[in-house]
């Protein structure tokens, strides 16, 4: 063990697991965040090494204050939980749809990042990664000859909350750069997930985008701060 901490929200499964299972192979010490506490324990028994529970659900600001209590000092914050609550087009789409998945993509992550801050402004290398989406980038969004273009206008809710956490990544770079953070977001690619049915029938591996998230949690000062990547650590555009 060393003595870096890390926090992956939703980390008791898919993607946010794997991600909590290889930092912990890095010998840190790394908290499962999780809403539901026996999901999170039962990831925890899974990971095993230097995993800890952490009750958290990041739509719940006393949750969120209560768990960052708990941190003295935190090197790495991934924030990972993600919900996608439909796939409808923005004309068929409902408000209460995009204000449920915008509260747990958006302004969950802003507010787990915020409370967590003076924790990490304890570390002598903060680094933040904000787990986004592919389906997020307006560039590909936009061209009919990237593989995003066959359900063009679809998943509205969720595909405009991930550009939105995009700018929020690239806002918060800037503003924490003279602090020396490293902040960026990775696109994890269509992995066998529970986000939605083509997700879960998908033969992408977890692991191979939790690698691509760990990569960036363990930038070196020389690292880049302010991008969008992909798992491979290829630039992906805005």
């Amino acid at each position: 063990m060393n003595d870096r901490t890390a926090l992956v929200t939703g980390a008791n499964k898919g993607i946010g697991k794997d991600i909590a299972r290889q930092l912990g192979a890095e010998g840190l010490t790394v908290y499962v965040g999780s809403r539901d506490a026996e999901r999170g324990r039962r990831a925890v028994e899974e990971i095993g090494g230097g995993a800890r529970l952490m009750v958290l659900d990041v739509t719940d600001p006393e949750s969120i204050a209560s768990a960052a209590t708990r941190l003295d000092r935190l090197d790495i914050l991934v924030n990972n939980a993600g919900i996608m609550v439909d796939g409808a087009t923005a004309p068929e789409a409902d408000l209460d749809s995009f204000r449920r998945t915008y509260e747990t993509n958006v302004f969950g992550v802003l507010a787990v990042t915020n409370a967590f801050l003076p924790a990490l402004r304890r570390s002598p290398a903060p680094r933040i990664v904000n787990v986004s989406s592919g389906t997020g980038s307006l560039t590909w969004s936009s061209d009919p000859e990237h593989q995003f273009a066959f359900s063009a206008g679809t998943g509205a809710a969720y595909r405009s909350s991930k550009t939105a956490l995009n700018a929020l990544t690239l806002y918060t770079a800037q503003a924490l750069a003279p602090e020396g953070f490293k902040v960026n977001a990775l696109a994890p690619g269509l992995r066998r997930t529970d986000l939605n049915a083509r997700a879960a029938e998908s033969d992408g591996d977890p692991a191979e985008a939790a690698a691509g998230a760990v990569r960036l949690a363990l930038l070196p000062d020389t690292g880049p701060t302010g991008g969008f990547f992909s798992w491979d650590g290829t630039p992906a555009p805005w």
